[in-house]
């Protein structure tokens, strides 16, 4: 068993690969344009308290979804790792074009409203800051590295998003918007590389079967 700080490492690069902060950053970017700086920093906290909670739940009720539904970590690798590998392939391919449907001239982003209630939880806190890819690294992570470490991962994640998206406009000024695409491509790639391994495992467990 690895001491906390290793357990901690392990648990934080893959949720933070899944996170992708450097690709949600434009799309949050995007969808604030319009809005003030209080409104921004209201609609911010809102959004990381509801990402919060969903991490937080998925964490600890992980247990009980596995009993209940008879899954084994062994059969969450290789689903989320499919998962992973398809979210990591439509960002490579069609990441460019999914912005432009979603960019200033979409109606995404023109009918936003700062007032909307459902807008810090949908879709800013689930899905683009917890979705479907950090909520299977988070089960899998409790099940490999216990509730602690997982937990201080998430609770580490969530403080480098806050800090992102606060101090955002001034990093994309600093290093261009190209930059920031690149950077975001690259970390799809890692997350293709994360998942391909946890399939892997995922086979590799289940061919050894439960007693090995």
């Amino acid at each position: 068993m690895p001491d906390f700080g290793a357990a901690l490492l392990a648990a934080f690069l893959p949720l933070f690969v899944a996170i992708n902060i450097p690709g949600i950053l434009p799309i949050y970017m995007g969808m604030a344009e319009a809005f003030t700086l209080q409104e921004r920093r209201q609609l911010l906290v809102r959004a990381l308290a509801a990402a919060a909670v969903l991490a937080v739940l998925m964490l600890f009720a992980g247990e009980v979804i596995f009993a209940s539904l008879g899954i084994t970590l062994n059969d969450l690798r290789v689903g989320g790792g499919l998962i992973l590998l398809i979210i990591a392939i439509t960002d490579l391919a069609f990441g460019d074009f999914k912005k432009r449907r979603g960019g200033r001239n979409g109606d995404a982003i023109d009918e936003i409203d700062a007032d909307d209630p459902d807008l810090p939880v949908v879709p800013l806190g689930i899905p683009l800051i917890i979705g479907p890819g950090a909520i299977t690294t988070i089960l899998l992570s409790q099940g490999e590295f216990g509730y602690a470490p997982t937990l201080a991962s998430i609770l580490l994640n969530l403080t480098l998003v806050f800090i992102a998206f606060t101090f955002g406009p001034s990093i994309l000024r600093l290093f261009g918007k190209d930059t920031s695409k690149a950077v975001a491509k690259v970390a799809s790639l890692f997350l293709a590389a994360i998942s391909v391994a946890m399939i892997h495992a995922g086979i590799a467990g289940m061919i050894a079967g439960p007693n090995a």
